[in-house]
């Protein structure tokens, strides 16, 4: 199966402004990515790329004043399977960890586990260690938090979202990161596209989403404690403690955003021929294509939706 995917985004910056863009996709997906891939803006920009301390792309740029549109699309390869279900997957005692897993144990700017700790331990302390107990978080977290985009608050921590039992899908991500945490099991936070692939689609604006990940087993599984069901398509952009680390932009000056758009949508397949296509069929249909996708992509401008 095939995913199209790719954004619009547009700041207003007043004066020259640095800035660092977490929005390539990430070197774990990169060998699916089919064709070129790359940020490219409106007005000229020197952008170069770096990796960071979790092995995220991320692209420098000194925004010009005035508006900048930056904007990719691309296709991906998906094998178009949910996410992978580990029932037997164990929990680790804390010195059996690998030693890169234990930052992912610790509190951080939007985890908070030193106000969660004493929470977690009296919902899950009878829980079976391992996959059950994360999937007793996800369904405490999923249960407790009400989604909407109009509950969005960028400064509200793991905590914040426990008490005030509302957010987005970065809030469920780190209420089940921070609870995990204070379980001892290792989790950090995802960001990347997820498209309505596999289930009914929903009334909501597309956006970028938050997952998080859970070190069980050996290994790491994908946990959704939003939809708190296994998911087809997800495209991971960045990993991290939590959002700080993986912000979409970061800007060091003031800037307005001025347009937001995201797509993932799942490419239908062709329709089926009952003779082959001429050589020139297939060499139209490859010349239209990026053109087109470029085009609906820069045609439909959405509006910043939190």
């Amino acid at each position: 199966m095939q995913i199209r995917a790719g954004f619009e985004i547009a700041y207003d910056c007043p004066q020259p402004t640095p800035m660092l863009l977490t929005l390539s996709v990430h070197p774990s997906r990169l060998p699916d990515v089919i064709g070129p891939h790359g940020i490219g803006f409106d007005r000229p920009v020197d952008a170069t790329d770096y990796r960071d301390g979790f092995g995220n792309i991320v692209t420098r740029i000194l925004a010009p004043p005035g508006r900048l549109t930056m904007a990719a699309e691309f296709l991906v390869q998906d094998p178009g399977t949910p996410d992978a279900v580990a029932p037997e997957a164990m929990q680790h005692a804390v010195q059996d960890l690998p030693d890169e897993a234990l930052v992912f144990l610790l509190g951080s700017r939007y985890c908070d586990t030193d106000r969660l700790s004493d929470t977690a331990w009296s919902l899950f302390g009878g829980t079976p260690p391992g996959w059950a107990r994360v999937q007793a978080i996800c369904d405490y977290v999923h249960d407790r938090i009400a989604f909407g985009y109009e509950f969005a608050d960028p400064t509200r921590t793991a905590s914040g979202a426990h008490a005030e039992r509302r957010g987005v899908c970065r809030d469920f991500a780190h209420l089940a990161v921070a609870l995990c945490r204070c379980m001892n099991i290792p989790a950090r936070y995802c960001t990347g596209y997820l498209g309505d692939i596999g289930v009914p689609p929903v009334d909501y604006p597309m956006d970028f989403s938050a997952w998080f990940e859970a070190y069980l087993g050996g290994r790491w599984y994908t946990f959704d404690a939003r939809h708190n069901t296994p998911r087809i398509g997800r495209i991971l952009v960045a990993r991290g403690r939590d959002a700080t680390d993986v912000a979409i932009t970061t800007s060091f000056g003031p800037c307005i955003l001025a347009g937001f758009r995201v797509i993932t949508d799942e490419v239908p397949p062709p329709p089926a021929q009952d003779w082959p296509a001429s050589p020139h069929d297939d060499a139209s249909a490859l010349a239209d294509g990026p053109a087109s996708l470029a085009q609906s992509l820069s045609d439909d401008r959405g509006q910043p939706h939190g």
